[in-house]
Order: structure tokens, then sequence, then C-alpha cells
């Protein structure tokens, strides 16, 4: 849902639960009486209702959350490691719970939910060891009996704003350092699927994390502009499509805080000649398909230097016919087991039609669909969000349907006749998010990670999503502020240093020669 736009709020049903918050350690019912709904996407049924906060419930999460950073940034470093080391653990070994959360309310399949969780608890694990990464540095005698050194600390209230397509690992990029860090964290989750951070909130009350100190507000609009403008709130940190990213950009750095918000993508995968198609196939409809479709760094178009095309086409079309799209839980497989599909649905009515008529806008222009996806469904799901993975040839990059961001399992393929030429799409894109380019020649990979203006760049990997110790984030118009996520980019975000220049006085050769006198002039070093 834009955030220029109201949510469509109703009371809730009585025959489905309402999802409510979580303040000052605890699940709160919502008092607002607005309820949007949460879908089951492979079945379309309504499974549940999220309560959207009003004015006093953004104000009573924020003040609990102001309390727990007065008392959990006086702890010292030892017992905030101790908790951050507690969570780990119990995230470790329940997992699987949260992959079922996941996959209930995204609809991808499991095996997806569990990747995005082990991803996102490679930041927790980077953050267990917050004792190096926020110490200060110290310089001895920098002036004459003068010495300098800097402090790291928390701001205080931080807000994240948290998509669809990883309930999990979004959020997961950001408040382990956050906390780690010493600072508050209140989570506004999608509306789509809002029971992850909830799950999460829960492990961190179990690992000795105080009350207050991570909060769940759910809600739409009003909470998001509640976060972003509220003085409490030190900081906002987004994943989402690039028109929300700048409006909470703006917004939010008017308001005199610190801003990471990532935005959209639209990823291009570089073919050259040379390249090995199998693996260029395969990693295609891997970036291509896997989750749906619906993650900012899905490769949307394929580069195929020719004479490439003709033989890639066929490779992936292949491969597509060998997919299994179902619900992302799986079937019975009669003896225990569950079969699990290689995609499931996507995540509302409303958006797979919008993916739909992105095919249609294509067609239109021009291209050749070569494997349609529309209108497609499950045998017993037949009211399920399902879009099959569509191939597209020809696309003209004059094309919305090439220009726009489609967030579907939709491929696009524009033949190019040379390395430069694609380089200059690339280059000429809106975006930067992530590319990748596919060679054997050692060469012309270093060239384009030299020449392409992307901040994140695969050399025969097609989805280059950096390890935590690195950091995330793109170029352009898939980047609003100077931070990206996590890494050191994260540790630098969450804290602000303090420079303290001091001079203490030996009592033992103390005199009045130890007194400089009057001076007005600026003060010089010596």
């Amino acid at each position: 849902m834009s955030l220029t736009e109201t949510a469509s709020s109703h009371a809730a049903t009585s025959d489905v639960p309402v999802i409510g918050h979580w303040v000052d350690g605890a699940l709160r019912a919502s008092t607002s009486g607005r309820t949007a709904p949460v879908y089951n996407p492979a079945t379309g049924a309504v499974q549940a209702e999220v309560a959207l906060a009003d004015q006093a419930e953004i104000d009573a999460a924020l003040a609990s959350a102001q309390a727990g950073f007065l008392e959990w940034s006086s702890w010292s470093i030892a017992k905030r490691q101790t908790v951050m080391f507690a969570f780990r653990e119990l995230l470790n070994s329940r997992k699987g719970e949260l992959a079922a959360i996941i996959t209930a309310e995204h609809g991808k399949v499991l095996s997806d939910a569990m990747g995005e969780i082990l991803r996102g608890q490679e930041v927790v694990e980077l953050a267990t060891g917050f004792p190096h990464l926020i110490k200060g540095a110290f310089s001895e005698n920098a002036s004459s009996g003068i010495d300098v050194y800097s402090i790291k600390q928390p701001l205080g209230v931080v807000g994240i704003i948290s998509p669809f397509n990883f309930p999990a690992m979004v959020p997961m990029w950001f408040f382990p350092i956050a906390i780690a860090a010493g600072n508050a964290v209140v989570l506004k989750p999608s509306e789509k699927d809002p029971s992850a951070a909830l799950w999460i909130a829960e492990l961190w009350k179990l690992a000795g994390l105080p009350d207050g100190v991570f909060t769940v507000l759910q809600g739409d609009k009003l909470a998001v502009d509640g976060l972003l403008t509220s003085p409490v709130v030190q900081s906002i940190s987004f994943v989402g499509s690039t028109p929300i990213a700048q409006y909470i950009y703006e917004t939010a750095s008017k308001h005199g805080k610190r801003v990471q918000a990532l935005g959209g993508a639209k990823n291009h995968m570089l073919v050259l000649p040379d390249a090995d198609l199998d693996l260029v196939a395969d990693s295609a409809v891997n970036a291509g398909y896997g989750a749906a479709g619906e993650r900012c760094m899905a490769i949307s178009v394929v580069l195929a230097v020719e004479p490439v095309a003709d033989e890639l086409i066929a490779k992936i079309s292949e491969r597509i016919g060998r997919l299994k799209i179902g619900n992302g839980a799986g079937v019975d497989a009669g003896d225990g087991t569950r079969i699990e599909p290689d995609m499931g649905p996507l995540i509302t009515g409303v958006h797979r039609d919008k993916v739909a008529s992105y095919v249609d806008i294509a067609e239109a222009d021009g291209a050749t669909v070569v494997v349609d996806g529309r209108g497609f469904e499950v045998d017993g799901h037949e009211d399920g969000f399902f879009f099959g993975p569509t191939l597209l040839d020809q696309v003209p990059t004059t094309s919305r349907a090439y220009t726009e961001e489609i967030f579907g399992p939709v491929l696009s393929v524009v033949r190019v006749e040379s390395y430069d030429e694609g380089l200059d799409l690339i280059n000429s894109g809106q975006f930067g998010n992530g590319t990748a380019i596919f060679t054997n020649d050692g060469g012309a990979a270093r060239r384009f990670q030299n020449e392409v203006q992307v901040g994140m760049i695969g050399i025969n990997v097609p989805i280059p999503v950096p390890v935590a110790y690195h950091s995330f984030g793109g170029w352009k118009q898939s980047l609003f502020g100077d931070a990206k996520a996590y890494g050191t980019h994260g540790f630098d975000f969450f804290t602000r240093e303090k420079a303290i220049t001091s001079r203490w006085l030996d009592p033992a050769t103390r005199s009045d020669s130890a007194h400089t006198g009057i001076n007005l002039g600026f003060p010089q070093n010596h």
C-alpha cells in the first residue's frame, strides 16, 4: 500500500483473530477499532486481522521504548552481550517455528523462509561481537599534556519500517546492531505479514531483554508518520519501493533524523558470449523466480550479448517447465513427509493483478511472451494468489515493463550486440541496487566491476547479497541516505561519536608555570 494513501480499515470480524502490538514486554490488544485483513496467499482466505494503531497507541509505544532505552543503555557491555548470545541461541534452536509463520502469511516456500532467517541470523551473529565494533579510540599526548579520545554512544529510540517480502530478514538487518549498541527499537512490520515480528519480540523477552527495548507497532500510514515525525525517534531504517523510500527519507530528514532508506531495483544480468549457458540458465531461473520474484535483489532483466539469446531462452524455458508451483507449506506425501514446491503464490490478489498488467504492457509494446504465467491456477487452491513464472523476449527498453520494478516472477530478455551496449543500459537506468555479469573472461569481469554504476555486483553470482560483515545497499534511486544496512555501516549508523580533549595537571610538577595565561587566539597544538 502506498504511504500516501489511507489504509482501508474496518472492524475485525468475529471469526478470525486480531493481531495486536508488542509494547512494554507483552502482547497488547489494540483499542483503535481499526484493522486490516491478513490473507493466506495460497488459499486467498482471510486468516486474521491486524490492528492499525491510532495516535494514542503510537504515543504509548514510544513512551515505553524511551523508558526501555534509559534502562538498556545503562547496562554494561558484558551484560548486553549475554542477552545477544541468548537471543542468538534461541533463534537458532527455534527457527523452524518462525519459518512456518512466514510461509503462512507471506506464501513463500518453507526452505526459502528458512533461508531468509539464516541470512538474518548472520547479522545477529555479527552483533554478538559488538564490543569491538563500538569501542572508541585514544591518542595520548596529542598536544603537550593533552589527550584526545572518542567514545561511541547509542542514539536512543530508533524506528524500523519493514516490507512484506522479508518479514524476518529485513528487520534483522537492523535491530541486532541497534540493540547491541544500546538503542531501543520500535519495529513497524508490514500489515500483510505482521506475525513474525511478534514472534521475534517474544524471543527477545525470553533472552532477557528489558521491557520496552523491542517494541512492535502494527499499523499503516498513521503509524509510519508517527515514527517519522516524533521527536522521540532518533533514526529511521526502511526497505521498500523507491517512491516510498524517498518519502521516508525526505520526511524523516526534515524532522532531524538519521535515515537509511533502501528503495527499489531493476537488476540486470549481463551474459557475454563466452559464458557457461547452463550456469546462466540455472542462475536466471533461481534469481528470477525464487520467492516468486518478490525481492529487491531478483534478476528481472537478462542482457544477452548475441549470438547467445536463442540458445539461452531455450534453456531457461526448459527449466521453467520443470518448476513446481503450489502452497509454500507443501503437500502431504503420504509417508509422513511433505513435498515442497519450488515457488509459492504472490502476497495478495491486488499485487498478482499488478504483475499481470506489466506482462500485458510488454506484449502491447511488442515483446514476445515465451512463457505466460497469467491465469495460472493450482488445483485445490483456485482462489490463491498464484502467478506462473513468465519469460519475455525482445522487450523494448522504452516499455514500462522494462523500466519499472515489477516485483513478480517475470524475467525479461533484452538482446544486445556488445558488452558496451549492455553496460550502457544498466548505467542509464534509474536504479542501482544489484547486477551480475556471467563470463569466463576475468578481464571483462574486472572491467565490469569498475565501470558499472551499481552498489552490489555479482561475478558469475546472480544474487550478490553481501555477507553480514560487509554492508548491503545500492546506488542512485535504490538508496536514500548515506548509510547502508548492517556491516560497519550499521554500527556507525546506530551510534554517535563524542570526541573528548582532556588535560590533567601533574600534581608532582604543578606550579604557576603550568598555567598558560590568557590567550584569545584559536588553540594551537604544540
